[in-house]
């Protein structure tokens, strides 16, 4: 796939949604497609103005139903009748939506099958208020390549009535499905997901393919929502590190470790480090699944992993990064600093922090070169943006 510049993307015209005044979830449907990548691409450039060059905005040919994972919230009205949806901007009021511009069809139809199921096997809907009730959310995550599908049941109780039954009701009206998973979730949180998963039907997780790589997907983890846009970006993030084959690299924030792994075709090793248990143990599945072994994966703290490898007099000479949206904290880019790589490739998705950080580089001896935007989340606000940092000489 071609990637589409800002100026070529302006035939998708302004798009109407039944539920927009209510979910707020889409800032940008009052404009057309085009329309918006260069609102997106002048906010970026305004943003990084004077830090690094923007060389342009990533647009999508087909900017709908692009989301790989959709999470719904459930509820029961007055009357007894059971909704399924999206949380209304700044509150848990469940707002009704059948089929979303920006969902995997296939999951919207999953999630409404779900939703008429309900009532025939006596599930009942938990209620954050009282905590009584089941079922709190379904999440759905699909294979945009493998076309692989992945149901999660959140339950506020291991006990669900007549699963097996249920699982086979679903299944028969969406064979497509390939694994259902119950996840507990007991605690007065906001947070979706609980940390126990109990497998149903079939392996518990899914695979996709990325970038040549096959990557297993399972309930807990973080796997970029727009597979179209992610190839893009990801291959813009390797081609800008100038990979020979030689380089020795430290993936941070490596997550199931999907930039690391496809990078590490070009490289001679690859280091990655990522906090979350889940992730590493799915990343070590990925590199096996896949007969990579130049990786070497390390659960913990990256920046405090990093600090450990210049007291030791380990090189590295390319750090690739991709932090969550509140970006890296002080103690991290300073270890990227003492570690000294020759060059640091900056995934962000948030402008404001990601101009922060690099301000900091920039007064500790790295020059950011060139930043392209990538259009993750069209209709919304939000823009991806890829960076490249060079050590002063």
């Amino acid at each position: 796939m071609q990637e589409k510049k800002t100026e070529n993307s302006g035939e998708k015209k302004a798009v109407k949604c039944p539920y927009e005044k209510k979910c707020g979830g889409c800032s940008y449907l009052g404009m057309s497609y085009g329309e918006q990548l260069k609102k997106k691409e002048g906010f970026l450039k305004k943003t990084l103005k004077g830090i690094v060059p923007v060389k342009g905005m990533i647009g999508m040919e087909n900017p709908y139903h692009y989301r790989n994972k959709v999470n719904s919230a459930f509820a029961r009205k007055k009357d007894g009748t059971i909704i399924s949806g999206i949380y209304e901007q700044g509150t848990h009021k469940v707002v009704p939506v059948d089929q979303c511009l920006l969902e995997d069809l296939r999951a919207d139809a999953i999630i409404r099958d779900i939703r008429n199921l309900l009532k025939s096997f006596k599930i009942t809907i938990y209620n954050e208020d009282s905590g009584y009730g089941l079922l709190r959310h379904v999440m759905v995550r699909t294979g945009f390549t493998s076309g692989e599908v992945l149901v999660v049941l959140v339950c506020a109780s291991p006990i669900f009535p007549s699963k097996n039954n249920f699982v086979k009701a679903l299944r028969k009206l969406h064979p497509e499905i390939t694994t259902i998973v119950l996840n507990v979730n007991e605690r007065n949180t906001s947070m979706v997901l609980g940390k126990r998963d109990i497998v149903l039907f079939g392996r518990g997780y899914i695979e996709d393919e990325l970038c040549g790589c096959t990557f297993r997907i399972s309930p807990q983890s973080f796997y970029q929502v727009n597979p179209v846009q992610t190839k893009l970006l990801y291959e813009k993030a390797i081609s800008l590190a100038g990979l020979t084959g030689k380089e020795r690299i430290l993936d941070a924030y490596c997550g199931i470790g999907t930039i690391g792994l496809i990078a590490s075709k070009e490289a001679r090793e690859v280091i990655s480090v990522e906090l979350n248990p889940d992730a590493v143990r799915d990343a070590i599945a990925n590199a096996k699944r896949n007969r990579i072994q130049n990786v070497r994966f390390y659960q913990g703290d990256a920046g405090e992993f990093m600090v450990k490898l210049a007291d030791e007099g380990e090189k590295v000479d390319v750090v690739f990064m991709d932090p969550p949206r509140a970006g890296s904290d002080e103690a991290f880019l300073s270890s990227v600093v003492r570690l000294k790589p020759q060059k640091v490739v900056y995934v962000s998705c948030n402008p404001e922090t990601l101009a922060r950080d690099l301000k900091y580089l920039q007064k500790h001896g790295y020059e950011a070169k060139e930043a392209y935007g990538y259009d993750m989340f069209a209709w919304a606000d939000h823009v991806e943006t890829v960076c490249l940092l060079s050590r002063r000489k």
